[in-house]
């Protein structure tokens, strides 16, 4: 009776430890494998977010992904570094839409494209070719099985969390992959080893999550087109001063182009006309000039307004205009 007893104890103690190692019900590696694979390459949406490095800066990401044809995504990016941050925009893997005033002006080099930039504000533009990272070999089904699995996986781990999520954890030498151990065996994480460099980043940690997600990806609105000027706000320069009636008072008149279009600043444009002495250097007075109504693109109007300061010999009057863009 007690060696039956201890044989049933026996039996229980090595069902319990059994079922702690869970030796049965573990999907198989291939199931994983092209349970990721086949999540990148067949469904609808999803998003990544993380961090990497690209060109010294450490940035961070997010990447929505909507599913249409082969290299026709529409896509909707987040991403930032120390410097500046950027928001783009792109429908059908072909027009792309950004917004972000710093990252612009890292792009608008030449010191006359800044009245560009001020002009633009952190309103959406296009018609500038900038370079953000587009992941073809995290993104796409047939590429990151060939790259991350299969031969490149040379160790598996098991019950591995990722956001709350049982996950299994496939290494290689070029990344830590993460898959979730239930059905369909979704793709969760990523992590790059040191020094390996895909589609132009490396040190990368990404997260994927809101697999056929519904993202509303769409063109946005009021969008500034660099090929376009006349879908730019207001951009007037002064193109001669007039100071043919100085004297006790100085009334003073500028002409002035419009180089943008005829709408969309947050506030009218204005031209400051200042008196300074040509020896001191000193200015003597000042006054400002609004511009209304708007012209269009190109076209020439004047504004005026008077100095409260006596012309005196050989006095240099000079103007700037002021643009506040789209703000």
């Amino acid at each position: 009776m007690l060696d039956r007893l201890t044989k049933a104890i026996s039996l229980v103690a090595l069902a319990v430890a059994l079922a702690a190692c869970d030796p049965f019900g573990l999907p198989s590696t291939r199931a994983l494998e092209n349970g990721a694979s086949g999540m990148l390459t067949s469904a609808q949406s999803f998003e990544l977010k993380g961090t990497y490095k690209a060109a010294g800066d450490t940035w961070t990401i997010d990447l929505q992904v909507t599913r249409h044809a082969p290299d026709a995504d529409d896509t909707h990016l987040f991403a930032g570094d120390s410097k500046d941050k950027v928001e783009a925009i792109v429908i059908g893997g072909g027009r792309a839409y950004y917004r972000g005033e710093q990252f612009l002006a890292r792009h608008m080099t030449d010191p006359k494209s800044q009245g560009l930039v001020k002009a633009a504000g952190n309103a959406w533009w296009t018609g500038v070719a900038v370079s953000l990272p587009r992941l073809p070999d995290l993104t796409g089904g047939a590429a990151f099985r060939a790259g991350f699995l299969g031969p490149a996986v040379d160790r598996r781990t098991d019950h591995q969390t990722v956001a709350g999520v049982d996950a299994v954890e496939l290494s290689g030498a070029r990344a830590d992959v993460y898959i979730s151990s239930a059905a369909p065996y979704n793709l969760l994480r990523v992590r790059l080893k040191g020094g390996v460099v895909v589609d132009g980043i490396s040190d990368a940690d990404l997260v994927f999550s809101h697999v056929n997600a519904d993202f509303n990806i769409a063109p946005p609105r009021n969008v500034i087109d660099f090929s376009n000027a006349s879908t730019l706000p207001p951009i007037y320069s002064v193109e001669s001063v007039d100071t043919s009636r100085c004297a006790a008072t100085c009334l003073v008149t500028a002409t002035v182009r419009n180089l943008g279009g005829a709408s969309g600043a947050s506030a009218p444009s204005t031209v400051t006309f200042t008196m300074t002495d040509p020896i001191s250097k000193q200015a003597l007075g000042s006054c400002t000039a609004t511009i209304r109504p708007d012209v269009g693109y190109n076209n020439q109007t004047t504004v005026s307004c008077t100095i409260g300061h006596a012309a005196a010999n050989a006095v240099v009057v000079t103007a700037s205009a002021d643009n506040p863009g789209r703000g």
